[in-house]
Order: structure tokens, then C-alpha cells, then sequence
């Protein structure tokens, strides 16, 4: 008799990639699509099917979608299988989170970030947190699907590097993959966290949408570029970097990264606070000049409004190249709300051709403070049930759960 995990044949479960792959990316939602999508004979997918089912991988919803006889019930992943391990990491703080693979917070902590200069201090800090959270009765069961990390900073995703200038300085080139690969056995994704604000924006609010901007108006400036319904990044990781399109002037303040007339010099959080301070106001960062702005204090309200005007001018060459058919401003300036979205309209619709804006949409982003994190989950999640990599995932899961059995 086949050898078998709570009575699945492994030989099924494990040629069962494809099957999988079509239910998780959504190409195929029921054993009639699974047919259509797969190409395959009824007998093959049925024992297939029935191999996932059988070892928890898959389940039947209540949902049920016509076909061309009796309706058949929705497959879908199921959520509670696996576990992915998130990490938002900030210029201070690092958010930890461990997702089920729908995805939704399953258990969540925050840590201060061990030393900016250091990547392995701060790495082995959130690998204890991992660990802290893989140890919960909740999750100690599960298989570890992959680990994504956010970080504030320029990447290189294909090498999953940090590339300078940036505000961790120590990372520069370091290989975070390989370091946390030694303490984990799993995928592991490194991302810029605008990159994953956008893609939270495009998977959970904008599915439908195939060309968007997604500006992140933060502590600094930022971008994500959605065309044909993929993130794109670029050759190096950094498509999107409108933080540093340099305006020259007379006047021009100096950035952070070293140049002189950054947009983000002009327009970010941190120079909104800067500029404030100038004429005697206590601000520090984005939040201050957020909570001045709410206050109704009118020099706050006035620099967003200018600050909005400035983004929208990088915004505006954006479209003209771009062509998007939505903008989403997120990030901590953006709960100023209309003060700095309507320079940005000012300055998008005033420079673009007509045909460019005509039914362009510039909103607001999702108030959720975890869109990174959320982010790194869907990354996790379409990398590892893509269909070039799914049956690593398969071979890994027979491995574990025989491994699980014989303990």
C-alpha cells in the first residue's frame, strides 16, 4: 500500500503542484475550473484533489458556484495549515507578526530595533521573536510556509540586500537571506516597504485595477508601480524612488542620502517638521506635523498643503509616463487627508494632458497600520504557491509532517 498522510497517497500529494498552485493564485476555484485550468484527465485531478484534501492543504467552502450541473462547492487553501512570519522593520521599532495564509494576524509583537548600524544584532533579535511566536500553542503546529521582511530602505529583491544610501547604514550589502536562512528552513523575501504598502493596496483594496501609483508620503517620499496588474521594480529593485528626484534652486535643502533639492527634502515628514521648527514649533517628525495639522495650527496646514504640491509635481511626470489609472497616497502624511491630497490633484491635473487624467482617480490609502506587513504576507504567499516553486512547498510539507509523525 502507498504510503500515506492522514490518508492521502504521497505519490499523489506530491506530483499535486499544479492543483494547488491554480486554487491558491485563484485561476481555479472548483473541481470543474480545476479541469479546464489543469488540462488534465477527471481520474488525475480527482486523486489529486483528494490528496490535498486529505492532508489538510485544501478545503471545501460552503460557497457553492454554479457549473453545468449540480453546483460545486468553492476549494480554497486552507488558512490554518501554515504560518507565515512577518517583519516590519522601522527606523526605531520592529513589528513582528505571525499570518495564517489567507492572510490574517494571527498573533503580532513589537521590539525595539537592536542597533540601526548592527544587522546582526537587530536580525538575531527578530529571530528570537520568530522563535517567540512559532512557540505559541497556536502556531506550534503549523508548517512555516516563508518569512518576508519589510525594511525603510532602498532593496535589491533578487539579491535580498539592503543598497545605500540609506537610514540603516550597517545593512549596506549585507545578505539577509543567508543569515536568517541559517536559523530558518523556509523561503525568505526581503522588500522595501513601500513596495509592500502598494502591493497590501492593490491585493486588498484595488484587485481590479492593472495600472496604479501608490505614493507613500511618510517620514520621507516613496513609490510603487503596479502595470498589468504585477509590481514592477526595475532592473536593480529601484523603480519608484521619486524621493529622490532632485528640484534644484537657489534655496535647495540638503537630504538625507547627501543631494541637494530632494523631493523628499521638500516634502517628506521629517522636512515638513524641520521647516516647523524653523519658525519656533515644536515638531520632530511626520506624526508632529500630523497632530499640528489636526490641531488646526495654520502654518502645519500650510507647509502640507505645499508639501502635497511638491509631490504632486513628481506625481505629475509619474502619470505622464505611467499612465495609471488610480494614484494611492498612504503613509503618515497622508492623515492630513485632503491638505496634502489636493495639491497633489492641483499639481497632477494642471501638468497632465487631458487624456492622461480623464478618468485618473487620486485617493486615499487604507488607514491600516500593518499594510507592510500585510504586504510581506501576499508576498510570502504568491512566491511560494507560484507554480515554479510549489512543489518545493509540497516535497517540504511531506517532510515535516512525516518527520512531526515519527516524533
Amino acid at each position: 500500500m502507498a504510503k500515506t498522510i492522514a490518508g492521502s497517497d504521497i505519490s499523489n500529494l506530491e506530483n499535486a503542484g499544479e492543483i494547488l498552485s491554480l486554487i491558491a493564485t485563484g485561476a481555479a476555484a472548483s473541481r470543474t475550473s480545476l479541469l479546464e485550468a489543469s488540462g488534465l484527465s477527471r481520474v488525475t485531478v480527482t486523486q489529486r484533489l483528494n490528496a490535498l484534501l486529505g492532508a489538510g492543504l485544501v478545503r471545501e467552502k460552503e460557497e457553492r458556484l454554479p457549473s453545468g450541473g449540480r453546483p460545486s462547492r468553492v476549494l480554497a487553501v486552507s488558512e490554518n495549515v501554515g504560518i507565515i512570519l512577518v517583519a516590519n522593520i522601522g527606523e526605531t521599532y520592529v513589528h513582528i507578526a505571525a499570518m495564517d495564509l489567507q492572510p490574517s494576524m494571527v498573533a503580532q509583537l513589537t521590539i525595539p530595533l537592536a542597533d540601526p548600524k548592527d544587522p546582526t544584532k537587530s536580525l538575531m533579535a527578530i529571530a528570537d521573536g520568530f522563535s517567540q511566536l512559532l512557540s505559541q500553542p497556536a502556531i506550534s503546529s503549523r508548517f512555516l510556509v516563508g518569512i518576508g521582511l519589510s525594511l525603510p530602505t532602498p532593496v535589491d529583491f533578487k539579491r535580498g540586500c539592503v543598497v545605500g544610501p540609506s537610514v540603516l547604514p550597517g545593512w549596506d550589502e549585507f545578505d539577509i537571506r543567508s543569515w536568517l536562512h541559517s536559523r530558518f528552513d523556509t523561503w525568505i523575501l526581503v522588500e522595501n516597504d513601500v513596495n509592500l504598502m502598494t502591493i497590501y493596496e492593490h491585493r486588498q483594496n484595488f484587485p481590479a485595477v492593472d495600472d496604479m501609483f501608490f505614493i507613500k508620503a511618510g517620514t520621507g517620499i516613496g513609490s510603487g508601480i503596479i502595470t498589468n496588474g504585477k509590481l514592477f521594480r526595475g532592473a536593480q529593485g529601484a523603480a519608484g524612488d521619486i524621493g529622490h528626484i532632485q528640484f534644484l534652486s537657489e534655496d535647495a535643502p540638503l537630504c538625507r542620502c547627501g543631494k541637494l533639492g530632494c523631493v523628499e527634502a521638500r516634502a517628506g515628514g521629517w522636512a515638513v517638521a524641520r521647516d516647523l521648527s524653523k519658525l519656533g514649533f515644536s515638531a520632530q517628525n511626520a506624526r508632529d506635523v500630523v497632530a499640528m495639522v489636526e490641531n488646526g495650527v495654520p502654518e502645519a496646514i500650510m507647509m502640507t498643503r505645499r508639501a502635497g504640491r511638491t509631490i504632486g509635481e513628481v506625481a505629475s511626470d509619474a502619470v505622464s509616463i505611467l499612465n495609471p489609472s488610480l494614484i494611492v497616497v498612504g503613509g503618515t502624511m497622508s492623515a492630513t487627508g485632503e491638505h496634502v491630497l489636493s495639491g497633489i490633484r492641483e499639481l497632477v491635473y494642471q501638468r497632465c494632458l487631458p487624456l492622461a487624467t480623464r478618468e485618473l482617480q487620486i485617493v486615499l490609502a487604507d488607514a491600516n497600520q500593518d499594510s507592510a506587513l500585510f504586504g510581506a504576507a501576499h508576498l510570502v504567499l504568491d512566491d511560494v504557491f507560484n507554480s515554479r516553486k510549489v512543489d518545493v512547498l509540497l516535497r517540504q510539507f511531506v517532510r515535516r509532517t512525516d518527520s512531526t509523525r515519527v516524533a
